[in-house]
């Protein structure tokens, strides 16, 4: 018997890419899903695609209460939550001097404190069940990038979140993984190809395979097998976890040298861009900050 079939999910970010490929995927396995995003048009669209069996509730992540009502409606229809997906993020352009610093903080709220509201409002339900719980963080975590530098801080934080967490709560009979992609082929990273050249160019400069991107499809496929088996880590590709192992070797002098031949050039670029752009993330992100604000938008 399919060890996922009947199980109920709670994928946040679910609208577009990885969220969105990897509800398909549970759904064909036989899980009800309880899906939110804040950009509610597509999340809609998703969850009639899948039927009866997925629930659709537009949402912030940054609103406990929000999402305490997500969870309740899940709960209410489906009698429980046996998964969870935190898998909501966006990330920003431009160096600490440059960035512009509300969407520094968007940045923090979505990428951390919505990994907390999401667990805070899944968690009686996830002990009741002996439920499972899969953080997304980052290559970024441990391989920090110039002008990224809201989006690195938050995956090391929501690394260490999933770490405390997995403490916390194993005597409960819940079990918690964290996830670590490289690039993944999704609107967080085309957007950015899109607006920035020195985006381009940076992942043409890192070195060996660091610079590549992994198909959404892939990454799916190691988030459902990290959802059946309970894993405690995911990596995609599966070389990001020797980059995990040596971190302490990418965050030393010897690490940043390589790195360091193209920042004076790349980083002033990417801060003009950052100018030109008018914004400091993509235009898609700044369409949802607004409907974040004034959630009648």
């Amino acid at each position: 018997m399919d060890r996922l079939s009947g199980k109920v999910a709670l994928i946040t970010g679910a609208a577009r890419g990885i969220g969105a490929d990897t509800a398909r995927a549970l759904s064909r396995r036989g899980v009800k899903l309880v899906l939110t995003d804040l950009d509610a048009d597509p999340l809609a669209e998703l969850a009639a695609e899948l039927g009866d069996d997925a629930l659709a509730v537009a949402c912030d992540v940054c609103d406990l209460p929000a999402m305490e009502g997500a969870v309740a409606q899940g709960v209410e229809r489906f009698g429980g939550i046996d998964l969870v997906l935190a898998n909501a993020g966006i990330a920003s352009y431009g160096s600490v001097l440059a960035v512009d610093p509300t969407t520094f903080k968007r940045v923090l709220d979505i990428n951390v404190l919505g990994v907390f509201h999401t667990v805070r409002a899944a968690l009686p339900s996830l002990i009741e069940r002996n439920g499972y719980i899969l953080v997304v963080s980052s290559l970024a975590a441990f391989a920090p990038a110039p002008g990224l530098a809201a989006y690195n801080a938050s995956k090391a934080g929501v690394e260490h979140f999933a770490n405390a967490l997995r403490l916390e709560v194993k005597h409960q009979g819940v079990d918690v993984g964290c996830a670590h992609m490289s690039w993944i082929d999704t609107p967080l990273v085309q957007d950015a190809k899109r607006d920035l050249s020195a985006f381009n160019e940076m992942l043409d400069n890192l070195p060996g395979p660091l610079g590549r991107t992994t198909s959404v499809e892939s990454c799916t496929k190691a988030f459902v097998k990290a959802l059946e088996r309970r894993s405690r880590h995911a990596y995609v590709p599966g070389w990001v976890g020797a980059i995990a192992k040596a971190r302490t070797v990418v965050t030393s002098a010897v690490g940043d040298r390589e790195t360091l031949k193209h920042v004076p050039r790349l980083l002033p670029l990417m801060d003009e861009e950052v100018r030109r752009l008018g914004r400091s993330t993509s235009a898609r992100n700044t369409a949802l900050d607004d409907v974040a604000v004034d959630p009648k938008n």
